[in-house]
C-alpha cells in the first residue's frame, strides 16, 4: 500500500512540474514585451544586468587621472579626527594642526570642480562654491581623453600614414576633418536631346521582324523575320535589294562582318550561316548549338564570332575553320542576348535566368556574374565610345561599367518586358517593349526625354504592337525599329526642335551619382 502511495505521489509531482514548466513556456510565447522580464529566471536577469553594465558603464570605470591624483593628495592632506588628539596634549596638537591648514589653500565655501596639473584653487578664484572661467577652460583642456577620442585619434594617425608613405602631404587636422566630411551625392543635369519622331515605314516581311544589321558602310541594312527569309534594303530609299532563303525556321540574329563581304546568321532551326555577299550563297555552317540560336555577335578585331541560345550556351567560332574554340556554359536557361567587344571582358552574355556574365575569351571561363535583375535579361547594348554597357529587363534598364561590371544606375520608369535596346554616340539610350512602348533616355543622367507607343499598322491587331529588335545606322542619326507588325521603321530626330520649344522637365528629385 505504500509503494502505490509513493507511486502516485512521484507521478503527482512530476504532472505538476511539466504543467509548470508548460504555462511557463506558455506565458514567455504569449506575454507582451513590456512584461517580459518578470518572466526571465534570476540568472537571465544577472546575465541582462552583466551585460548592460558593461554596455553602459565601461568606459568610466577607471577615473581619470586628475580626479586620481587629486583624491590621493586629499587622502595625505586629511585632518586628524577628534579621536587622534591627545587631551592631554592640546596645545602641542593644536599647533601642528595650525601648521598644516597654512599649507593648504585657503578657499571660501564649497567648491565642486576636482583640482588637476596645471589648475591651483586659491581664494581669488573661487567664491561661495563657484569657478572663474579660466579656471573651467583650463580644467577642460586638462581633461584626459575619452576611449572613443583615442581609438579615433589612432584611425587618423593611421591614415596619416598611409598617406605619407603614399606621397600625399596630408595633416592630421585635415585628414580627421575628411573623415568626417561626407561628398554630397549631386543629381547629374540631362544633356538636352531633339525628340525623335516617325520617318518611314517600310513593309515587305510576311512575319515578325526579329533581327536587324546595318552594313558598316551606312548603305544598306539586312532584316529577318519569321517568314524564314532574310533581306537587304536600301538605307537612304527604303528599297528592297534582295532576298535571300535557307533558313527553316525564324531568323533571330544577322550581323555584317566589316573586314570580309560576309553575312551571319542564326535561327530557331539550331543553324548559324555564312554568307558570301559576292555569290549570295551560304559558304559555311556551323553545327553544335542543341537548341535555336537566339544572338549572334562578330568579334570587331578577331576573325571569332559569338553565338548565343536556347541551349543555356554561348558559343565561340573560329570563322575561317568552322571550329568551336570554346563553349561558354554556366546560364542555368536560355541565353538571350550575346555582345563582343574589343577590350577585355570581351564576351558579355545576357540570359532569362536574370544574370549577365561577363567572360575571359582566352580562358573561356566567367569573370563576373551579375545579379542585379530580377526578370529576364533580353538585351544587351554596349556605349560607341565609352566603355560602359546597359542591360534590359522587365524589372529595370541598368547601366553598367566595365571590366568589372560595376553597377552605375537605373533607368526607371519604363514598365514593361524590354526585347531591344541601343545607344548612339549621342549619348541618346533607346528602349523598345513588348507591347509597343519606347523610351528615349539621357544615356548621362538617366532621364527619359522621350515616351511614346509605336504607330500600328493599318490592318494589324492592338496585340502585334511590339518591338523585337533595333539599332541606330552608322551615323546615329536614324533609328531602325523591328517591329510585329510585320514593318520595319525608321525614326530620326525633329529637326525643327530647339531647347525652347521642347524644353526639359526636368527636377532634381531622385539623387543620381554615376561612380
Amino acid at each position: 500500500m505504500s509503494l502505490i502511495s509513493t507511486e502516485n505521489d512521484l507521478s503527482a509531482s512530476s504532472m505538476e512540474f511539466l504543467l509548470q514548466r508548460s504555462a511557463k513556456r506558455t506565458r514567455a510565447m504569449f506575454q507582451s514585451g513590456t512584461a517580459e522580464s518578470s518572466l526571465l529566471d534570476d540568472e537571465s536577469q544577472k546575465i541582462r544586468l552583466r551585460i548592460k553594465i558593461h554596455d553602459e558603464y565601461d568606459d568610466v570605470k577607471e577615473l581619470p587621472k586628475a580626479l586620481l591624483a587629486q583624491q590621493s593628495a586629499g587622502q595625505k592632506r586629511t585632518a586628524p579626527t577628534p579621536g587622534d588628539i591627545d587631551p592631554n596634549n592640546t596645545n602641542g596638537n593644536a599647533e601642528q594642526m595650525q601648521i598644516d591648514n597654512d599649507h593648504l589653500p585657503q578657499i571660501t565655501g564649497g567648491h565642486p570642480y576636482p583640482m588637476t596639473p596645471g589648475v591651483t584653487l586659491n581664494s581669488s578664484d573661487a567664491t561661495e562654491g563657484q569657478i572663474s572661467d579660466n579656471n573651467i577652460q583650463k580644467l577642460i583642456e586638462n581633461l584626459p581623453p575619452s576611449r572613443a577620442q583615442q581609438e579615433a585619434a589612432k584611425t587618423s594617425h593611421g591614415v596619416v600614414a598611409i598617406r605619407q608613405r603614399a606621397g600625399i602631404n596630408a595633416t592630421p587636422e585635415a585628414t580627421s576633418g575628411s573623415l568626417i566630411r561626407r561628398q554630397i551625392p549631386r543629381a547629374t543635369r540631362p544633356e538636352w536631346h531633339s525628340p525623335w519622331k516617325l520617318m518611314r515605314v517600310i513593309s515587305g516581311h510576311l512575319g515578325w521582324v526579329r533581327s536587324i544589321a546595318v552594313e558598316p558602310g551606312n548603305k544598306w541594312f539586312v532584316t529577318g523575320a519569321g517568314d524564314r527569309t532574310i533581306k537587304i534594303w536600301d538605307l537612304a530609299s527604303g528599297t528592297l535589294k534582295l532576298t535571300l532563303t535557307g533558313h527553316i525556321s525564324t531568323v533571330r540574329g544577322l550581323a555584317v562582318s566589316p573586314r570580309h563581304p560576309y553575312l551571319f546568321s542564326c535561327g530557331e532551326d539550331k543553324m548559324v550561316k555564312c554568307w558570301d555577299l559576292e555569290q549570295n550563297k551560304v559558304i559555311r555552317h556551323y553545327h553544335g548549338h542543341l537548341s535555336g540560336v537566339y544572338s549572334l555577335s562578330l568579334h570587331p578585331t578577331l576573325d571569332v564570332l559569338a553565338t548565343a541560345g536556347r541551349d543555356a550556351t554561348a558559343r565561340m567560332w573560329d570563322m575561317r575553320t568552322k571550329q568551336c574554340i570554346h563553349v561558354l556554359s554556366g546560364h542555368n536557361t536560355t541565353v538571350a542576348d550575346v555582345k563582343c567587344q574589343e577590350a577585355d571582358p570581351q564576351v558579355l552574355t545576357g540570359s532569362m535566368d536574370s544574370t549577365i556574365r561577363l567572360w575571359d575569351l582566352a580562358a573561356g571561363k566567367t569573370l563576373t556574374t551579375l545579379t542585379h535583375h530580377k526578370k529576364s535579361v533580353r538585351a544587351l547594348a554596349l556605349h560607341p565610345s565609352e566603355f560602359t554597357f546597359a542591360s534590359g529587363s522587365a524589372d529595370n534598364i541598368k547601366q553598367w561599367k566595365c571590366p568589372e561590371g560595376t553597377f552605375m544606375q537605373n533607368f526607371e520608369g519604363h514598365r514593361a518586358i524590354i526585347n531591344a535596346l541601343a545607344i548612339n554616340a549621342d549619348n541618346v539610350l533607346f528602349s523598345g517593349a513588348d507591347n509597343g512602348s519606347m523610351a528615349f533616355w539621357d544615356w548621362k543622367s538617366g532621364y527619359k526625354f522621350q515616351s511614346m507607343e509605336t504607330t500600328v499598322q493599318p490592318g494589324s491587331l492592338e496585340s502585334e504592337a511590339g518591338i523585337f529588335a533595333c539599332t541606330f545606322d552608322r551615323s546615329g542619326l536614324r533609328l531602325i525599329t523591328c517591329e510585329a507588325d510585320k514593318t520595319i521603321k525608321i525614326w530620326r530626330e525633329d529637326p525643327n526642335a530647339t531647347p525652347e520649344t521642347h524644353p526639359i522637365d526636368w527636377k532634381p528629385s531622385l539623387i543620381r551619382t554615376r561612380y
